[in-house]
């Protein structure tokens, strides 16, 4: 028993070990190739204009999701991390779509559906402020608009709560 609980937290670690870390800071001008042997391969590619993005999102948490602004001539014009308050800001309520919401902040961790309301949730967990575990929600009507953004703080980081079962410890 003792052996395969190691040989499976041997290739969890392992696993880790090869997953690509995409770097903190990246200098603008450098070709896709470059930026894309650095980084690794991208958890998902946007098409936005004449540019396109490419995500990572990051986990086991997934409170980062960084996204590289590549433009027509194949150099890298920006490069920041995604979830934050102010980026979260810029999707505009009743105006918003679907695809504006991905080229924004990138893919949802978890989606949802709330059918009293019929709104489809995309949740976002992040660092509010780079200190609070919390979670923000983009709500879509049936035509993928947003109708609301809500946040909260993550359960998950609820000490008062077991983390399988969701059960309080009392």
């Amino acid at each position: 028993m003792k052996s395969s609980v190691h040989t499976l937290l041997a290739a969890f670690l392992v696993t880790l070990a090869g997953c690509a870390h995409p770097p903190s800071t990246v200098t603008p001008g450098i070709t896709e190739a470059e930026f894309v042997s650095k980084a690794g391969k991208p958890t998902a590619r946007y098409e936005d204009g004449q540019d396109h993005l490419l995500e990572y999102a990051l986990g086991p948490w997934g409170q980062k999701t960084y996204m590289a602004r590549i433009n027509s001539d194949g150099k890298v014009i920006s490069y920041e991390q995604v979830l934050t308050t102010q980026k979260f800001n810029a999707i505009k309520i009743n105006e918003s779509t679907k695809d504006d919401v991905l080229r924004t902040i990138g893919a949802p961790t978890e989606t949802s559906y709330l059918s009293l309301t019929q709104l489809e949730v995309w949740s976002y967990p992040y660092k509010e402020n780079g200190v609070w575990n919390s979670l923000m929600h983009a709500h879509f009507d049936k035509d993928g608009i947003v109708r609301k953004m809500l946040n909260g703080p993550d359960p998950r980081f609820d000490p008062t709560l077991r983390v399988p079962l969701g059960v309080p410890y009392r």
